[in-house]
């Protein structure tokens, strides 16, 4: 059954609040293949500190299936929704799944990040992400490539060293822009 589900295209699941991990745990006894991204948060009590692995996408996470056999899916505890317009799910960019995963491969500091639309766009020459495109930010005095998903207009942050990437060629010119008198 797995080689059959990597034909099927990636689509984004809605859950319900803090219920990421329990979903993905019932798609997985299901034999379907989620993927759900997270990060590492340092967060700070009155007696401790504890690292938690949290959602990269709250209330999100990501699964292979055939769109058309989605009752099994819908009807799992802690699945609200198959995003898409109205009951017509939209399939989550093959490209951008790769990039998150390649992302959380990598092992580099993550964050959840607002999506922008601004910014340089980069391809990665070397490192652990080469190959990579994506935005390229300064924050807090170091850089950030931006890996967006557009589905879901939410992006992820992953600190880069400037030296690995490069500037991508804009793919008009000048003179492809019309002229209005």
């Amino acid at each position: 059954m797995a080689s059959q589900m990597n034909d099927h295209p990636w689509f984004a699941l809605q859950t319900k609040c803090r219920s990421e991990n329990f979903v993905a745990t019932q798609l997985r006894g299901k034999g379907y293949e989620p993927f759900l991204p997270v990060y590492k948060s340092r967060r700070r009590w009155s007696d401790r500190v504890k690292e938690l692995e949290l959602p990269l996408f709250p209330g999100y996470l990501f699964c292979r299936f055939n769109p058309l056999e989605r009752l099994p899916i819908l009807v799992t505890p802690g699945v609200l929704q198959v995003v898409g317009n109205g009951k017509n799910p939209i399939p989550v960019d093959e490209a951008e799944i790769a990039t998150i995963q390649s992302a959380i491969q990598s092992g580099l500091p993550r964050q959840p990040w607002p999506c922008t639309q601004v910014g340089r766009r980069v391809r990665v020459e070397c490192g652990p992400l080469t190959g990579l495109e994506g935005v390229l930010l300064n924050f807090k005095g170091g850089h950030r490539l931006v890996l967006s998903v557009t589905l879901l207009q939410r992006s992820v942050a992953v600190e880069v060293d400037e030296s690995w990437v490069r500037p991508v060629p804009s793919s008009f010119s000048a003179t492809s822009i019309p002229a209005y008198v």
